[in-house]
């Protein structure tokens, strides 16, 4: 079998307490299938983490010790964590950087507060959990209501049931990128 042409890229990922476990866990391991490896960055490093649904991730490093230049992507999982990780000046730093690159950006329901702090979705168009609907729009994102909407580096998704569509949108744009 051969490697696939995305082996040995690497995509960070941030995880806090309440984050959504399937919108962490499915692309974790759907990346994994096609050889891109995840780091999970939390406040802490090493420090379980419990999800909404009560499963557990432990983080692999500190969100305050990440490099963007070590990445090729970022996802934002939803759940509760990302109102408290869109207040972490690294967090929107690195979102930043990543946004400056032309890398990677997944967002997925409510993990899309963490780009909007990062104020990187002016013009970008966007999906998103219909509860942060308002809070996307007014940030100057152009909303609409689909499984996923690829936006140059930008992928987005509305909830858990979208998941095999994010991923799909996940690896067409690490495709992209690999292939410039």
């Amino acid at each position: 079998m051969s490697k696939s042409p995305l082996y040995g890229l690497k995509l960070l990922a941030f995880v806090g307490d309440d984050y959504e476990d399937l919108e962490l866990w499915y692309p974790k391991l759907r990346m994994a299938e096609a050889g891109v490896s995840m780091t999970l960055a939390g406040l802490e490093a090493r420090h379980q983490y419990t999800g909404k649904n009560g499963y557990p991730c432990k983080s692999d490093t500190a969100i305050r010790d990440m490099n963007a230049d070590n990445f090729d992507g970022v996802l934002c999982a939803g759940g509760w964590m990302p109102d408290k990780l869109r207040r972490d000046p690294k967090v929107l730093e690195l979102i930043r950087q990543f946004h400056e690159r032309g890398q990677l950006i997944a967002a997925i329901c409510h993990g899309g507060w963490m780009p909007i702090s990062a104020k990187v979705y002016g013009g970008v168009n966007v999906t998103g959990s219909p509860g942060i609907k308002d809070d996307l729009i007014n940030a100057g994102a152009l909303w609409s209501d689909a499984s996923v909407i690829v936006d140059r580096h930008f992928v987005s998704s509305r909830k858990p049931d979208d998941l095999p569509d994010f991923c799909v949108g996940m690896l067409q744009v690490l495709a992209e990128q690999v292939s410039r």
